[in-house]
């Protein structure tokens, strides 16, 4: 099925930029990604308060292959999500990685050190190689900054992302 393109301006009632390309292959409809040329399902399947500690692997397993199978292509996580980088990332190794995009986010503290929180190059830094090793993957699509950090300087949480991006460990990160 070709995608049928339409033109969206968001949310109803809200104003929104220009117009966005809004794709549907099926029952799914799909939009850029920002300002990007990445198309993402309208419909994310998140993993906070599910997976990791509350719900079996074989419940998110089945829940992302069925999402998948929908037309979800758009997953997110965060590093403070205990175990759930994990399991998402298990499941996700049963999908053709160019077929979906996985996002995930740092700020929160990881631990009772203050190098474990906040949004400085060391922690975000190091936040994003302990998500690529939880996901079991060589790259993350899209790592955001879970909250602004008033302790950092915007240009250092933003080189740290830039230079991350040059690296290929992340392709995309926005707030």
């Amino acid at each position: 099925v070709l995608p049928s393109p339409r033109i969206g301006r968001g949310a109803p009632g809200r104003l929104a930029g220009p117009p966005t390309m809004v794709y549907s292959t099926g029952p799914m409809l799909y939009r850029a990604l920002g300002k990007t040329g990445v198309s993402i399902s309208e419909v994310s399947l998140g993993s906070w308060l599910t997976y990791g500690d509350r719900v079996d692997a074989s419940v998110a397993r089945s829940c992302v292959l069925a999402a998948f199978e929908v037309g979800v292509n758009f997953f997110d996580t965060a590093d403070v999500y205990t175990g759930a980088e994990a399991m998402l990332g298990e499941a996700l190794r049963e999908l053709p990685r160019s077929e979906y995009v996985v996002a995930t986010k740092c700020f929160f503290p990881m631990s009772k050190s203050p190098l474990e929180r906040g949004l400085s190059r060391k922690h975000v830094v190091d936040s994003v190689h302990r998500s690529l090793r939880a996901l079991g993957t060589e790259y993350v699509d899209v790592m955001q900054c879970h909250r602004f950090d008033a302790e950092t300087p915007v240009e250092e949480t933003s080189r740290a992302l830039e230079d991350l991006v040059t690296q290929g460990k992340i392709l995309y990160w926005g707030v």
